[in-house]
């Protein structure tokens, strides 16, 4: 227990790990992402990819959590807690390639880091955050949607670089070659966690599950090939993932897409997503 009248952050280590757990488990949908990576990792920096930052109240009790890897992800952060979190992300200099979060902490965080860290390559200032609790009751799942095999990730790749460069405006392959997204890709694979249509030897459709806990998962890596869109392959799709999620993986099944995505969040609802709250990405 801190002292009774001082505030404070530091790097969490293993003996607090019931205690980020507790801080995680307040809004499972919001925190996915990360509550999966401590559950598999723990707090060990290096299983776990970065720190984990813990903000702790004037009682001593620990309030609100940022991830500090690849990405700045703030967990629960109040004004307060977000303050803290930029200080500590001032003085050890940017080491992440984006921050991601809830739009509010991440809004505030990213206004007390940009005259250090920016500009950003590109702000994504609202992406719905959407979840689907039951199975689509209107459309039908795409049979031919299934789980990738590990001797299929070279077919699944191209599609794979292609989704990301899309959505993100980068190649995954450069700096390392692809190394490190390719080992990701194949970590989905082996884990059953990748579903694709596979038409003539190429992927149509896909997406993967990417975060899972026992309280939620989250989609990502949705993508249909550019000849293919606008033929329902998406909805059709997403139903047989959502099907395999809610019956295999958790209760309930998120994602969060671009605002200005219309056609992606037109087709979200229709497979029997709602709007939950919004998140923020900013990409350096």
């Amino acid at each position: 227990m801190l002292g009774s009248s001082m505030s404070t952050t530091r790097v969490l280590e293993a003996a607090d790990l019931e205690d980020a757990l507790d801080v995680l488990d307040r809004d499972p949908v919001a925190n996915a992402f990360v509550a999966a990576r401590v559950q598999v990792a723990g707090l060990d920096p290096w299983r776990l990819g970065g720190e984990m930052w813990g903000w702790y109240d004037d009682a001593g009790l620990l309030e609100a959590l940022c991830y500090a890897g690849a990405n700045l992800v703030p967990v629960c952060a109040g004004p307060e807690a977000v303050r803290a979190f930029a200080d500590r992300a001032r003085r050890q200099g940017r080491r992440c390639s984006s921050i991601v979060g809830p739009v509010e902490p991440t809004s505030e965080l990213w206004s007390l880091l940009e005259p250090g860290w920016g500009p950003a390559r590109e702000i994504r200032a609202c992406q719905p955050l959407m979840t689907a609790t039951e199975p689509c009751a209107d459309i039908l799942p795409d049979p031919r949607v299934r789980r990738v095999r590990r001797d299929e990730i070279e077919l699944l790749m191209p599609a794979c670089v292609a989704m990301f460069t899309e959505e993100v405006g980068v190649s995954p392959m450069s700096g390392d070659g692809g190394l490190l997204y390719r080992a990701r890709v194949a970590e989905l694979v082996t884990g059953g966690r990748a579903f694709a249509r596979f038409e003539d030897g190429r992927v149509v459709f896909k997406a993967e599950i990417g975060a899972v806990t026992d309280r939620a998962c989250q989609i990502q890596g949705v993508w249909v090939a550019p000849d293919r869109r606008g033929q329902g392959l998406s909805e059709t799709g997403m139903a047989a993932v959502v099907q395999y999620a809610l019956q295999e993986v958790a209760p309930v099944v998120s994602l969060y897409v671009n605002d200005f995505n219309r056609p992606a969040r037109a087709a979200y609802h229709r497979v029997g997503f709602r709007e939950v709250g919004a998140f923020m990405s900013v990409l350096f």
